[in-house]
C-alpha cells in the first residue's frame, strides 16, 4: 500500500483538482482539495494557447506561479489530513496544457515538476502526454487505462464519458482492448461564449443553454469541421476549437440570440459525443460521465435523450465522485511510472507499443 498525490488542471482553467489515494490492489480516493484559479494566471495560461511575444518568457514565470499555488494546495490537503510529506511516495501531476499538437510531433504542458518537488520535498512524476507522441501517439487521452482499473468488473459494454474543456470516451468491453478518443469541444465553447457575452465562467446547471433554442444551420456549420469525420484514435484541443473558430462560423450566419447560440454549443457537445459513441461501440449498455460536465444537469438530460437505450449516469452512481476522477488517473499514472508498469494504450493512442509513461523529479 502507497500514497500519491495526483494534480490536474484542466483545459478549463477553473482551478487545480488535488486527490489523493491509495493505491493497493485497486486505487482508493481518501481525500481532496480544490485550488481555485487566480484570474491574472488563468489569464497568463490562456495567452499562451496561442502564439505572443515573449513567449518563452511568459511560459516560464506562469509555470512557476502555478507550481507554488499547487504546493500550496497539497499542503493545505496534507495538513487537512494529519500527513507529512514523508508519507507521500508521490506527486502525480498533469501541468497545464498550452500546445498539443500531436500530428506535428508536440505536445506541451507547463508546471515545473522540479520546482514542485523542491516546494513540497515529494518526488514528483510529470510529462505523461511526450512519451506516448515519441511513440507516434496521440499523447492523449491518457485516461482509458484507468477507467479500465475502475470500472472494467461492472462486466457491461461500458463507455466512460470525461466532459472537460473537451470530451473523451473509454469504451470497456469484456476480452477486448480499450479503446478511446477526443469527442470534440466539451465544455471549452460553452464557457468562452458566455463569458464573451455575460461575464461567466461557466454556465451553471446550463441553464443559459436551456434558455435559447438549438439552430440548426448554426449545428450543422459547427459539425462540419474535419475533425468530426474522422474515426479514433484523435485528440483536439484549443487550437482547433476557440471563440475564433467559433466566431468565424457565427460571420457568414444570420445573427442569432445570444442564448441560442449557447443552446446550439451545448447540443453540438452533446451529438458530437453520441455519434462518437454510436460509430465506435454498438450496444452501449451504461454511459458513466465524469468531470465538469456530470454537474451540468442540461448537458446530462441531452446525453440521456440522445441515447435512450443505456443508462447514463455520473460515475458518482458507482462510488467514483466525478470530479476527482482525472486528479486520481494522474495519482495513479505516478504509481505506474515509478512501478515501469505502462499505462499508455496503442488502441487508444496509436502508439507503436505500449510505454511506461512520465518523467520523475525526486524529492
Amino acid at each position: 500500500m502507497a500514497l500519491y498525490l495526483g494534480v490536474m488542471s484542466g483545459t478549463s482553467l477553473d482551478g487545480l483538482d488535488i486527490a489523493l489515494i491509495e493505491q493497493g490492489e485497486q486505487p482508493e480516493l481518501l481525500a481532496t482539495h480544490y485550488v481555485p484559479m487566480p484570474s491574472d494566471l488563468r489569464q497568463a495560461l490562456l495567452s499562451l494557447c496561442s502564439s505572443g511575444p515573449d513567449e518563452i518568457a511568459r511560459a516560464a514565470l506562469a509555470e512557476n506561479r502555478w507550481a507554488s499555488l499547487a504546493a500550496e494546495g497539497i499542503q493545505r490537503l496534507l495538513a487537512n489530513q494529519g500527513l507529512q510529506a514523508g508519507n507521500i511516495r508521490a506527486i502525480g501531476s498533469h501541468g497545464q496544457t498550452i500546445r498539443h499538437e500531436p500530428a506535428k510531433g508536440f505536445t506541451v504542458q507547463i508546471g515545473n515538476p522540479a520546482l514542485l518537488a523542491e516546494l513540497t520535498n515529494i518526488s514528483v512524476v510529470a510529462d505523461f502526454r511526450r512519451r506516448d507522441v515519441a511513440a507516434g501517439g496521440q499523447g492523449a487521452p491518457l485516461v482509458p487505462a484507468f477507467h479500465e482499473t475502475l470500472f472494467s468488473h461492472l462486466g457491461k459494454r461500458l463507455a466512460i464519458l470525461n466532459v472537460g474543456g473537451f470530451s473523451n470516451l473509454s469504451l470497456i468491453e469484456q476480452d477486448n482492448p480499450v479503446q478511446g478518443f477526443d469527442c470534440g469541444p466539451g465544455n471549452v465553447l460553452l464557457d468562452a461564449w458566455i463569458e464573451h457575452k455575460r461575464g461567466h465562467t461557466y454556465d451553471a446547471d446550463g441553464a443559459w443553454a436551456a434558455s435559447g433554442v438549438v439552430q440548426p444551420d448554426l449545428l450543422n456549420a459547427l459539425s462540419s469541421d474535419p475533425f468530426f469525420a474522422g474515426s479514433g484514435p484523435k485528440s483536439t484541443g484549443r487550437e482547433v476549437f476557440n471563440l475564433p473558430w467559433l466566431n468565424s462560423h457565427l460571420a457568414r450566419l444570420p445573427a442569432y440570440r445570444d442564448e441560442d447560440v449557447q443552446a446550439t454549443l451545448l447540443e453540438l457537445t452533446a451529438r458530437s459525443i453520441i455519434d462518437a459513441l454510436l460509430s465506435a461501440q454498438l450496444g452501449t449498455e451504461a454511459l458513466l460521465v465524469c468531470g465538469g460536465g456530470a454537474r451540468n444537469g442540461r448537458l446530462m438530460a441531452r446525453l440521456a435523450a440522445l441515447l435512450p437505450n443505456a443508462q447514463v449516469a455520473s460515475t458518482g452512481a458507482h462510488g467514483i465522485d466525478p470530479d476527482w476522477v482525472e486528479a486520481m488517473a494522474f495519482a495513479w499514472l505516478a504509481h505506474c511510472c515509478l512501478e515501469g508498469i505502462a499505462a499508455n494504450r496503442p488502441s487508444v493512442t496509436a502508439a507503436k507499443g505500449l510505454r511506461v509513461l512520465g518523467a520523475i523529479y525526486p524529492a
